[in-house]
């Protein structure tokens, strides 16, 4: 017959019920975070929208009513069209016959002109061809010279007729790709059906390149510029290129905006784009930590990064909490 296991004495219950209530806090408190994190989303954390799927959490503004009414605001400066002195054609309209007797007014005197204007494109939008002939000379000594080509004209390809298109094209295309965001495929079809362009795809891609190579001293002075501003905004995103995630890191002010992109996230993508290690002023960002190892600038969070962490509390904290996170949210947007 086997004995009873002894009971415990009151000594080790105490104890054993001291590592329960550990234990049962550190599962409470392990429990709330996993559920902040199901619960969180580009509204209430520093998650890209491009994270929340198919689930887009409902828009939500913390901005209250401004009081201002619909419409213009005053002072803003508008947009409305207005008439030309000298328009590009002009017809003339005359009435009808009178509509009182009826009698002919195709000859009758005029006493007063209504002008109104229509703004539109031209009903035929197309290349305008322009031939460069570079004439050969032959000089009294004997030896022949030729004219140079302009510059915006490239030397001849080994082809039967050598054809390019021009810069004017060109911005154009690089306009709709990087302006508008079309891909380079979509802006080849757009060319040829806006103006009967049959450009190649990897044509858009040659103007795009050669557009970079000429900025590229432009992007040297906007990054010296963004460096030394007193407050300056540092941010990353990560996008897919060359077969594989890169990150497109960002550096601006109210003036100018310097876009880089680098295969890393961390420090050093921000020293190859080399601003971040020149700044000593305020860099406001989203507190990530690569940003902290430069010291030598004053760092500042990015409220909005903040408000979406108080969001968080509102939506998942005690009621005391969510109390306090209300009251910061309206101090911050005050």
């Amino acid at each position: 017959m086997s004995q009873a296991a002894p009971f415990p004495s009151y000594e080790e219950l105490a104890v054993l019920v001291v590592q329960l209530r550990s234990e049962l806090g550190q599962a409470r408190a392990r429990i709330a975070d996993l559920e902040a994190r199901l619960g969180q989303n580009s509204t209430n954390s520093s998650k890209p929208p491009s994270s929340d799927g198919l689930a887009k959490p409902a828009p939500k503004s913390l901005r209250g009513k401004s009081g201002r009414g619909p419409g213009r605001p005053k002072g803003q400066p508008g947009a409305t069209l207005r008439q030309v002195e000298t328009p590009d054609e002009t017809f003339t309209h005359r009435p009808g016959p009178c509509t009182g007797c009826g009698a002919d007014l195709s000859a009758a005197p005029v006493v007063g002109v209504e002008r109104r204007q229509v703004f539109d494109l031209p009903e035929q939008i197309r290349l305008q061809v322009t031939e460069h002939q570079l004439l050969s000379v032959r000089c009294a000594c004997g030896k022949k010279a030729r004219a140079a080509a302009p510059a915006q004209v490239a030397a001849p390809v080994q082809v039967a007729a050598p054809v390019q298109y021009g810069p004017r094209l060109a911005a154009v295309g690089v306009y709709l790709m990087h302006g508008q965001f079309l891909s380079k495929d979509r802006t080849a079809r757009a060319l040829a059906d806006l103006f009967g362009a049959p450009v190649a795809v990897a044509t858009v891609a040659s103007w795009v390149r050669r557009c970079a190579r000429t900025l590229d001293t432009f992007g040297r002075v906007v990054a010296e510029q963004v460096a030394a501003a007193p407050l300056a905004f540092f941010d990353e995103t990560g996008f897919r290129t060359a077969g594989g995630l890169h990150w497109l890191h960002s550096a601006s002010t109210g003036m100018f905006v310097h876009l880089s992109v680098h295969r890393r996230r961390g420090a050093e993508a921000t020293d190859a784009a080399g601003i971040l290690p020149a700044f000593r002023g305020v860099a406001m960002h989203d507190a990530w930590a690569p940003y902290g190892t430069y010291t030598e600038a004053t760092h500042a969070l990015c409220s909005a990064h903040a408000l979406r962490e108080l969001v968080a509390v509102t939506e998942c904290g005690s009621e005391q909490a969510r109390c306090a996170a209300y009251r910061a949210i309206d101090a911050l947007l005050a």
